[in-house]
């Protein structure tokens, strides 16, 4: 790829394979990688990517699924494998233009030695001594990246973030990385995520460590599974209970640590990434597709890294093999590593792909500059619109039960000209229930001028861990502090802040706004099914749940409008949804 006044490094090399090398680490176990390298003397900078799959699928020989002639790909998707593979590029690509491409199994995985440990801080000192190893090697000029989308992306931040970090690691290219592993995958404001999850760590072929075994002794680790088996909403999964009644078994010990640390524990607090150690370039970003995953660390990211960055946000989830950021790759690594300008430096930090308008929007900074939060109030009759409340509105209510899973939802007139919303979203909910405990998923919705219904975002919360902590939190961006139930007194009214992944679509003139609020993950499935974003536990208690929308209690959703809108919506043009 080149530029009028700039150019990547060109492809000149044949490559050389070396298979299942083992890389030595301090406390004597060794982990397996594959390394792909120019055949060629000299020395070269290096790209590693650390994972949990199956290492034979880092490298395969394969089409993307949708490339591949009809009729070929059997039963289903053809897809017969559930964890993810191809996500740190094609390794020949690399080492054809001049870079050794290093791919491994972290520990506990495939051929690795040792106990599988979760970006625990075991698996993260590893990847800082993999990284040193590499820069030892003849073939590497002491350069090293780490490259990488989901796991390879986090992995890699929470490695440049030691303190120290590895010497010789330069830069990490890493989208899609979730960087909080309680709030971005295993528990959704608190709610369990566990059909994805439970699937995901029992596809691993990993050998867990057993983190609450350890730390709590055998007696204590049997009694607290006895005590989760008594729990009717965990009851309610069987692959939960399967995996609390044999937890030696396979991968199951892992989804009990998941289990026995439902709060934000000292199990959680060593997986979230502390962005002030990080002092290297990073390349972030995601896709609008990873609501429930990856999309809003993307976010938390841009606005905590304080080194160069770069973040791309596009429109769906990459293919595998992940072909589609090579070049973007490509270029930033010539720049960081072989000090080639390639122009990416002088391009817009941020680019962020705009539903709707089905365009790039380049930008300097998030929260895009001129974002006005603009509440759209609950009202009766399901209006959502921008004007507050009428004297003597009320209230609104719905029942959830395995008898029957209720909801209510509030619409926007349609819009008269096209506006843009563009951030991160946060439902204000005044709320009671007739429960203890209450479990909110609301969900933005679109409709198009043909009434053609497409799921924007969600957003989760626990009723009992509606605490949040002030000191991290921003208007448009609660932070919970998940530390402790607070059980709800049934028939009181309490304020939930309920933090919806950020969106950036344009609504077209004709299109209307929805959300709704339900007590489960039960919306209709769509095109491009979100990872994670269904599959949360249920309550099995019957309760009645009624949301106030009135003067006293006005519930509101806060949308960031970054064009359009000038005149609000016409409340005068709205038709029943």
């Amino acid at each position: 790829m080149f530029g009028t006044n700039w150019s990547t490094s060109p492809r000149q090399y044949e490559v050389a394979v070396d298979r299942d090398v083992r890389v030595p680490l301090s406390d004597g176990v060794h982990i397996n990688v594959d390394i792909w390298r120019p055949a060629a003397g000299g020395r070269f900078p290096a790209i590693l990517g650390l994972h949990p799959y199956d290492q034979r699928g880092q490298a395969a020989p394969l089409l993307p699924r949708d490339m591949v002639p009809s009729g070929q790909l059997g039963i289903g998707t053809g897809r017969e494998k559930g964890n993810a593979s191809l996500e740190s590029g094609d390794p020949y690509f690399y080492a054809m233009r001049g870079y050794v491409h290093v791919i491994g199994n972290v520990r506990g995985t495939g051929k690795s030695e040792g106990e599988f440990h979760l970006t625990g801080p075991r698996e993260v000192r590893d990847g800082y001594e993999v990284i040193e190893w590499i820069a030892e090697q003849p073939w590497c000029d002491g350069n090293v990246a780490m490259h990488g989308i989901s796991y390879f992306a986090f992995l890699s931040l929470f490695i440049a973030a030691q303190d120290p970090a590895p010497p010789h690691l330069r830069t990490v290219f890493a989208p899609c990385a979730s960087t909080d592993q309680y709030r971005d995958n295993f528990y959704h404001g608190g709610i369990l995520g566990y059909e994805w999850q439970a699937r995901w760590c029992r596809s691993l072929n990993a050998r867990p460590y057993n983190y609450s075994l350890e730390t709590l002794g055998e007696r204590q680790y049997y009694q607290a599974i006895d005590v989760l088996l008594q729990d009717e909403d965990i009851r309610s999964i069987p692959i939960l209970v399967e995996c609390l009644r044999e937890p030696a078994r396979g991968a199951n010990s892992l989804v009990v640590d998941i289990l026995l640390n439902p709060q934000f524990s000292p199990y959680w607090q060593e997986r979230v990434l502390d962005y002030s150690k990080i002092r290297i370039p990073c390349y972030i970003g995601c896709c609008w597709d990873h609501y429930a995953l990856h999309l809003p660390a993307a976010f938390r990211s841009w606005q905590a890294i304080e080194t160069p960055r770069k973040m791309l946000i596009g429109p769906m989830h990459l293919d595998r093999p992940m072909y589609q950021l090579a070049y973007e790759s490509l270029r930033w690594f010539d720049h960081w590593l072989k000090g080639i300008d390639t122009g990416l430096m002088d391009e817009a930090p941020i680019r962020i792909f705009v539903n709707g308008s089905d365009s790039w929007k380049e930008t300097d900074n998030y929260p895009l500059a001129g974002t006005r939060w603009t509440p759209f109030y609950l009202h009766e009759k399901g209006y959502l619109f921008e004007r507050e409340h009428w004297p003597n509105e009320g209230q609104t209510s719905f029942d959830d039960s395995p008898w029957g899973r209720g909801h209510i939802e509030f619409w926007s007139a349609r819009f008269v000209e096209q506006t843009e919303v563009i951030g991160s979203i946060v439902l204000n909910l005044f709320a009671s229930t007739t429960d203890e405990e209450v479990l909110f998923f609301a969900t933005l919705v679109e409709r198009d001028g043909g009434d053609r219904e497409k799921i924007l975002s969600r957003g989760f919360l626990r009723g009992s861990q509606r605490r949040v902590d002030e000191r991290q939190s921003r208007p448009w961006l609660p932070y919970h502090a998940h530390t402790a139930r607070d059980p709800l007194v049934p028939g009181s009214i309490y304020e939930f802040n309920i933090p919806l992944a950020p969106v950036g679509s344009l609504f077209k003139a004709g299109s209307r706004i929805g959300l709704r609020i339900r007590c489960t993950d039960d919306e209709p499935r769509h095109d491009h099914e979100p990872t994670a974003a269904r599959g949360h536990i249920r309550r099995q208690a019957p309760s009645r749940v009624t949301v106030y929308h009135n003067r006293q209690n006005p519930s509101h959703l806060l949308l960031p409008v970054t064009k359009g809108n000038v005149l609000e919506t016409f409340i005068s043009t709205w038709e029943p949804a």
